[in-house]
């Protein structure tokens, strides 16, 4: 009895901490790249998180690299994964509100659907077609009533989140089929620290005055590198093993609101009162793709 109240505690405890992370996440890229370029910042979130990756790898003493045969792909993702995809993340809250990034990331499952079924030919049903629907028609009419009266840098920060986002399912497909096995300390790690080297090097050949770093952007990098990119990624895949995939799926539900609230807090804006009202309907289309999910 004791055990079974424990292990209901600890589900509980790491679906909050990934839902606040998540959700905290977008307020501080935000922070991050008002005074940091998009580059540099997400070079350093991933040289902030990587020495917290070694020691977790050596303790548990999980391989750094793929398995022979794998190393081009731990190259793609080291680019496609990480590298890229971060960046756009970042670049795209230039221009557009946190909140409203958030609910355009977490059309994730969705994109995973569709290229799960034309990549790995998995099956569909029509509750997850009819729930795509959905969750794809109210977030399109969301993005045109959000930016209807805005300029194009709006336009410009959404479609780099939709290209982030695009990226990212895409990479997710693949490692479905061709990382079966290999330990989530070995997917990070390394490329984690490539990617970090890599942008971190091209974004301080842009900067000619680091006193332009504000020291709020720069505990926000630390933030989404240890806290976000370690903690909050680390007890998302511990969540996957103890509960059902649509029960840890949840999250992408639970944490635009964390990050829409939190920007009421901070800035005072928000979507607009039919923007939020949309997001009934959009949180029921990605339940019914959710709930549909074997995997």
């Amino acid at each position: 009895m004791r055990r079974k109240i424990f292990q209901n505690l600890l589900i509980i405890s790491l679906f909050t901490t990934v839902s606040f992370t998540w959700g905290t996440t977008w307020m501080a890229m935000k922070i991050a790249v008002s005074s940091v370029p998009p580059i540099l910042a997400t070079g350093l979130r991933f040289l902030c998180a990587t020495p917290f990756l070694l020691l977790l790898s050596r303790y548990k003493q999980a391989p750094l690299l793929f398995p022979t045969g794998q190393g081009l792909f731990q190259l793609y993702v080291t680019i496609f994964y990480f590298a890229l995809p971060f960046t756009l993340m970042i670049y795209g809250e230039r221009y557009i509100a946190s909140g409203l990034a958030s609910i355009i990331f977490s059309i994730m499952p969705a994109i995973i659907l569709v290229l799960s079924r034309l990549v790995l030919n998995e099956r569909t049903t029509l509750q997850q077609l009819f729930g795509l629907w959905i969750s794809i028609s109210t977030l399109i009419i969301i993005l045109w009533y959000e930016t209807y009266h805005h300029t194009d840098t709006q336009l410009r920060g959404i479609l780099a989140l939709i290209a982030a986002v695009l990226i990212h399912a895409v990479m997710y497909v693949l490692c479905k089929k061709r990382c079966i096995g290999i330990s989530v300390l070995s997917y990070n790690t390394l490329p984690c620290l490539g990617a970090g080297i890599i942008l971190t090097i091209a974004g301080l050949s842009e900067i000619t005055d680091l006193k332009i770093f504000s020291p709020q952007a720069l505990l926000a990098i630390a933030y989404l590198g240890i806290v976000a990119g370690v903690g909050g990624v680390l007890a998302y895949f511990l969540l996957q093993k103890m509960i059902k995939p649509f029960q840890a799926s949840l999250v992408f539900m639970v944490f635009p609101l964390i990050a829409l609230t939190l920007e009421r807090i901070i800035n005072g804006s928000s979507l607009s009162t039919y923007s939020l009202l949309l997001l009934i309907p959009f949180l029921i289309g990605m339940i019914l793709i959710l709930s549909e999910s074997k995997k």
